[in-house]
């Protein structure tokens, strides 16, 4: 029988759950990434309620000099952002059942550490004192964990048991969703990833000129030869956007099937839900199948940005820009405009979603926000869609800023609802 009763943590559970943190095969190899973990949880600890600086982590943790100056040097947003992602990679694949859950929320170095109850009912962890200082009322009783550890053995002999039995008999189950999947996963993805199979997961797959040794370059079918192109090579934001939607189908017990994109046809196109990481400028396929109508991929025809790819806002709201365009193609990336599109498929009872910017950072930021908690929900509630029977086409345009080559702030633009 689970506890249901929640209780609060003291800062001595904090601490352990930090070491178990920094010793994880998710953050252990990153020596700069554990130091600042832990210097903003003493932060949040030991000063509640007091914010810290950008300055201060960049030059008490960071190395920065004294001339650190946040509003050029974003290196204090891009160690953020990725601890951030550590964090959620750990509770993914190391830590599911850990009883404290350590968050970093977007615009905040603030550490949040919740308790998770048997229940899987996460509770705010309200520290108090000094180590070994924790809250009486709300404990659960010595006979209370003696039951739970008694149920939890009996839980995982059958558990045991039963994989014996799969392995030998080697049959396909029916997919069991687990109960503590957040409620945004299974509102988004639940018709995703709750079918007999998974959808096609069709990732960008350009056409290059050149060889790598000397120089490649997107294929020029005015002035190129067909028989000396590349078609093998994709961005990283692609391969990280997998990544990403990998974390989200295992949280189903789902494996996803995954193809580039010149190695897909309409064939699968007709009887299968599909996922398309990348633009239409590389992901070919998408060319051919119903797309956005709101947020569309388009180059520039004309003027100074003249063949640039941008996202043709089709019809601007009251302060909105017509067409979106990220940085100048021979600067380093620093903005980025991405899509995220649920669409109707060519049978209309499947579904694609695009997910897609107009240059890899873009559609890397696009995955990401649908495969993390805090953005996911944010999305759905400006939606307005709280079950995931009320999931419809939509049409969502991202703003993303990039640094070193890193996502680090994305922020949703406008939201559009579609006709079934």
């Amino acid at each position: 029988m689970a506890l249901t009763r929640s209780y609060a943590a003291g800062r001595e559970q904090c601490f352990q759950q930090i070491d178990k943190l920094i010793n994880s095969h998710s953050l252990r190899g990153s020596e700069s990434l554990c130091k600042l973990l832990r210097y903003l949880a003493e932060h949040s600890l030991d000063h509640p309620g007091v914010a810290v600086k950008e300055y201060q982590i960049a030059t008490e943790v960071l190395g920065r000099s004294g001339g650190f100056d946040p509003q050029n040097d974003s290196t204090v947003r891009v160690q953020a952002g990725r601890l951030r992602l550590k964090l959620a990679e750990y509770y993914s694949h190391e830590g599911p059942n850990d009883p404290v859950v350590v968050e970093l929320p977007k615009g905040s170095y603030a550490l949040a550490f919740h308790v998770r109850t048997p229940s899987t009912v996460l509770t705010e962890v309200v520290p108090r004192g000094r180590s070994g200082d924790r809250r009486k009322a709300g404990q659960p009783s010595n006979r209370g964990w003696v039951i739970a550890v008694a149920a939890l053995s009996v839980f995982l002999a059958a558990s045991m048991v039963t994989s014996a039995l799969l392995l030998a008999t080697r049959t396909r189950t029916p997919v069991v969703v687990r109960t503590s999947i957040p409620v945004p996963y299974r509102v988004f993805w639940g018709h995703f990833a709750t079918g007999s199979q998974p959808p096609w997961v069709i990732f960008s797959n350009a056409n290059f000129a050149g060889r790598p040794e000397t120089g490649m370059r997107y294929f020029d079918s005015s002035s190129d030869s067909p028989g000396v192109t590349l078609d093998h090579y994709t961005g990283v934001g692609e391969v990280l956007a997998v990544h990403q939607l990998d974390h989200v189908f295992d949280l189903f017990s789902q494996q996803l099937r995954v193809k580039r994109g010149s190695l897909f046809s309409l064939d699968d196109a007709k009887s299968n839900d599909l996922i398309f990481v990348g633009s239409p400028a590389e992901n070919l396929t998408l060319r051919d199948l119903p797309g956005t109508q709101e947020f569309i991929f388009k180059r520039i025809e004309s003027g100074p940005r003249k063949g640039d790819l941008g996202v043709l806002n089709a019809h601007p709201q009251p302060g909105e820009e017509p067409i979106f365009l990220a940085t100048l193609p021979k600067l380093p990336v620093v903005d980025d405009y991405a899509v995220i599109a649920l669409v109707p498929g060519i049978d209309p009872t499947r579904s694609v979603l695009i997910l897609a910017g107009t240059t890899t950072f873009g559609t890397q930021a696009a995955a990401e926000y649908v495969c993390r908690q805090d953005s996911l929900a944010e999305l759905l509630q400006r939606l307005g869609i709280f079950k995931s029977e009320d999931m419809s086409p939509f049409e969502a345009l991202l703003h993303v800023k990039v640094a070193h080559g890193v996502p680090v702030i994305t922020d949703l633009v406008a939201v559009r609802k579609r006709a079934n």
